[in-house]
Formats: structure tokens, C-alpha cells, sequence
């Protein structure tokens, strides 16, 4: 003969109408911020793509005019276009704290995010006179 006490009958199994609300709002909160977080990484990734762009230009245009011999020119500008994003650089010549050695700047802008972001890398050049050849190195 059986007899079931109500205190160890067998329960049913499955999820209440409660737990599954709580689980449905837990997911109504999660997933808005997950998919928000996803999409800033995205943009942050893009970001810093366009930067390390902007790099290799503003590195190319230094070393280009660092080897070129025409001192005259203190500022030129210029566009280049990498995929589907307009590069636009600027190259200035200045006086350094040493007389004769100038100062080269690139400085590339760009767009990224709606706003305009820009990459700036500075080298010395070479001496005024080591590059014409009128100094005491180039005396025989």
C-alpha cells in the first residue's frame, strides 16, 4: 500500500511564470547593452585604423622630405586618399633652437566618427649647410 505524503510527492518539472519573466526582463536589459557595447568597439576599431593611417602617411612624408634637398619651401600641403577616406596632410619647415637645423612637421587630418582627428609627427632635418655643401665638412 502506498501512501504519498504532500510533503514528498513528486514535483513537476519546469519553469514558473515568474522565473520566466525574470529571465525575459534580465534579457531585455542585457542584450540593448551588449549589442551598444559591440557597436562602440566598432567605431573605437575604426578609429584607430584611420590613425595608424594617418601614421604611415605622415611617416612617408617625412622621410620623402627629409631626403629631398629643397629648403626653400616652408610649408606644402597635399590630399591622398586611402579606400574610401580623404587624407589630408601638411608639411611645414621651421626654425629649430639650433640655427641651420630645421624642424620638419607633418600633419595629416582626417575624418573619423563625424569629427576631424588628426596625427602630427615631428623630425629634424638636415643642416642648412651639410645639405648645400658649404660647410666646414665639405672644405678639402
Amino acid at each position: 500500500m502506498r501512501s504519498a505524503r504532500p510533503s514528498t510527492r513528486r514535483r513537476r518539472a519546469g519553469y514558473t511564470l515568474a522565473e520566466t519573466l525574470a529571465a525575459l526582463l534580465f534579457l531585455a536589459i542585457v542584450i540593448p547593452a551588449v549589442v551598444e557595447a559591440l557597436h562602440v568597439a566598432g567605431r573605437a576599431g575604426t578609429a584607430s585604423v584611420r590613425r595608424a593611417v594617418a601614421a604611415r602617411i605622415a611617416e612617408r612624408i617625412l622621410t620623402e622630405n627629409t631626403l629631398q634637398t629643397n629648403l626653400n619651401a616652408t610649408a606644402q600641403s597635399g590630399t591622398q586618399m586611402e579606400g574610401s577616406v580623404d587624407y589630408q596632410w601638411t608639411l611645414t619647415r621651421g626654425n629649430w633652437v639650433v640655427p641651420g637645423l630645421p624642424q620638419v612637421t607633418a600633419e595629416v587630418r582626417f575624418l573619423t566618427q563625424g569629427q576631424e582627428s588628426s596625427v602630427r609627427l615631428t623630425t629634424l632635418g638636415h643642416a642648412v649647410d651639410a645639405v648645400a655643401g658649404a660647410g666646414p665638412t665639405a672644405t678639402r
